[in-house]
């Protein structure tokens, strides 16, 4: 292995769901088999992901975080800690929940991998940005500006003002991923990318159903998103564990590109070898004022860090994860 490549036992929170699930795969293609798994996997089916996995233990959340609070060492030495572990879903109501388990659960697990001489790797989100009338620089230091739109978003920059005030910014590294699709991600429900619903209702109806634009300055499907693959966005992910100390601070991770619905769906649609077929439906209500119409990530600053890997075309992204995972029923690993 390279000099600053990963080794030793590494911990990965969120482990059984969609990116941690695909964070735990892509170490194991690199060999690496030493891994705690921490999720709290409840009743869906997201332990699925989990089945080709090669890992040494799992550990369920509240386990983790007690076990951790009584005996820093419970679980042993640790290299790297990937904290991937939240509650995603950004239309949770429960203000005092979040705060907890994405903001004070975090506080800790950094304390704790900052003390053990882990390296330490979060999920911040692309959600703190809110409207993105603020900007989406991430080398802008002043964060305290930006006013995200739900409850997660503020959740999770709670936690990265925090970590400013303390200094920790300069040793660890939180990462806003953008709209990340790919395989793992069907335990998510309602919270999955369109590409797996879109699968689904095509399957079904022969037609994809979009939200209409209830903004002049965009058409119906002319709303646009930085769309990234999951499959690059743990790759970018793990890029920073294996820098070693040399990168800290928070990164955007996405495309570096906003593509537009239409765009996307017209992808689904060749992956599928099918002629388009796009209803627009009314945006529901709840979401009108919390609706982003634009996001594309300035991934400068993930280069300047020494990331130099291709970004893999949205349409070939598309056409990867519908031919060998979505229509097969297949996972990352299977």
């Amino acid at each position: 292995m390279p000099a600053n490549a990963l080794s030793g036992r590494i911990l990965v929170t969120g482990g059984a769901g969609f990116i941690g699930s695909a964070l735990v795969w892509a170490l194991n293609s690199r060999g690496l088999e030493d891994i705690v798994v921490c999720d709290v996997l409840h009743s869906d089916e997201k332990w699925r992901n989990l089945v080709p996995l090669r890992y040494a233990d799992y550990v369920e959340g509240p386990v983790l975080r007690s076990r951790l609070a009584q005996s820093p060492a419970a679980f042993g030495k640790f290299s790297a800690v990937f904290h991937l572990g939240a509650c995603s879903s950004t239309t949770e109501r429960d203000a005092s929940y979040l705060i907890d388990n994405n903001t004070a659960f975090t506080r800790e697990l950094a304390g704790w991998a900052l003390a053990s001489g882990a390296r330490f790797v979060y999920a911040s989100s692309a959600a703190t940005y809110g409207d993105g009338a603020q900007g989406m620089d991430d080398k802008d230091p002043a964060i305290e500006r930006l006013r995200p739109l739900n409850m997660y978003g503020y959740s999770k920059h709670l936690f990265d003002l925090h970590a400013r005030r303390l200094g920790w910014l300069d040793r660890i590294v939180g990462v806003k991923y953008f709209n990340v699709f790919g395989p793992n991600e069907e335990h998510k429900g309602d919270m999955r990318s369109v590409v797996s619903k879109a699968n689904l209702q095509i399957r079904e109806s022969g037609e994809i159903r979009l939200f209409k634009s209830g903004d002049p300055r965009y058409v119906d499907g002319g709303q646009m998103r930085d769309f990234l693959y999951v499959k690059d966005a743990v790759e970018m992910t793990l890029h920073f564990a294996e820098k070693g100390s040399a990168a800290g601070g928070l990164f955007n991770l996405g495309s570096g590109e906003a593509n537009t619905w239409l765009t996307l769906a017209r992808a689904i649609f060749g992956a599928l070898g099918r002629e388009p077929r796009i209803e627009f439906i009314d945006m529901p209500e709840a979401l009108r004022a919390k609706y982003q119409y634009y996001t594309k990530a300035d991934i400068s600053k993930l280069r300047a860090s020494g990331y130099d890997r291709a970004i893999t075309p949205l349409a070939d992204a598309v056409a990867d994860y519908v031919g060998n995972y979505l229509v097969p029923g297949k996972r990352l690993g299977d």
